[in-house]
């Protein structure tokens, strides 16, 4: 199913349920109820709820958006790192450099294929790839310069395998959701509490109480929608993307 289709029934659940409640609460109230005999104090304490769960709710997005931020900068180091040792091992033998970028190419294709979609499907990264990655390792170690000028690439080259090393090891971190459970039973909880609240300040049927009772449901569950879009880095709508790796690496396709 469509996660675009999955936000729009849940917002549509979510004002259907509330009208639903609104106009059924509103037959059994009698003629002679009025509205205006809500507490003061009662109002207080309920904007007081909804704007410390809309705090909440803005540091959740802030948290997960974070991470989402933090995957994708893991991905571009990573492709910038592996980009730097294809070019700079072209100061060595012919047959050196292209073991070397063939290896370099072999671990591109895997991360932006089988390995991109065990993150989406599984949150984590292969074997394979951490494989991939260590024969790289050892392609680059196993040269041993022949002259003062190859050996000058030697360090910086190995910086670099270091470097995409610690960037795959960032990304691994990242591909898994970011937010606990017991976060998201918070968050919950309190849309239920936000939205159940509303009820105490005796909504009529008029059409502007029905359209902003919906709307502000419909506002809440369009948030913990996104909350939860961004949550997984690699895996839903709003994901970190491969494009590091397609724009160093045009020549393996997209």
């Amino acid at each position: 199913m469509s996660e675009w289709l999955v936000l729009t029934l849940a917002m549509a659940a979510a004002c259907a349920v509330v009208l639903t409640i609104v106009v059924i609460n509103h037959r059994r109230v009698g003629d002679d109820d009025d509205p205006t005999e809500t507490p003061d104090v009662m109002e207080y304490m309920i904007m007081m709820i909804g704007v410390v769960y809309a705090i909440v709710l803005g540091l959740a997005i802030a948290g997960v958006w974070e991470g989402r931020g933090a995957a994708q900068d893991s991905v571009r180091q990573e492709a910038q790192a592996l980009h730097e040792v294809r070019v700079r091992s072209e100061v060595w033998p012919a047959p050196v450099h292209r073991r070397i970028s063939a290896d370099v190419d072999a671990y591109v294709q895997h991360v932006t294929g089988p390995e991109w979609q065990a993150m989406a499907d599984d949150g984590e990264v292969t074997e394979e790839g951490a494989e991939l990655l260590e024969r790289l390792r050892h392609s680059v170690m196993e040269y041993r310069p022949a002259d003062e000028y190859e050996a000058e690439a030697y360090q910086p080259l190995m910086d670099q395998v270091a470097a995409a090393a610690d960037a795959r090891s960032s990304r691994a971190d990242s591909a898994g959701e970011t937010m606990p459970g017991v976060v998201w039973f918070g968050l919950i909880t309190g849309a239920l509490i936000a939205v159940g609240l509303i009820f105490t300040l005796q909504i009529r049927r008029t059409f502007r109480e029905l359209l902003l009772a919906g709307l502000y449901s419909a506002l809440i569950a369009f948030l913990l929608f996104l909350i939860w879009a961004i949550d997984a880095p690699f895996g839903r709508g709003v994901s970190a993307t491969a494009e590091p790796f397609l724009t160093l690496f045009p020549h393996l396709g997209r």
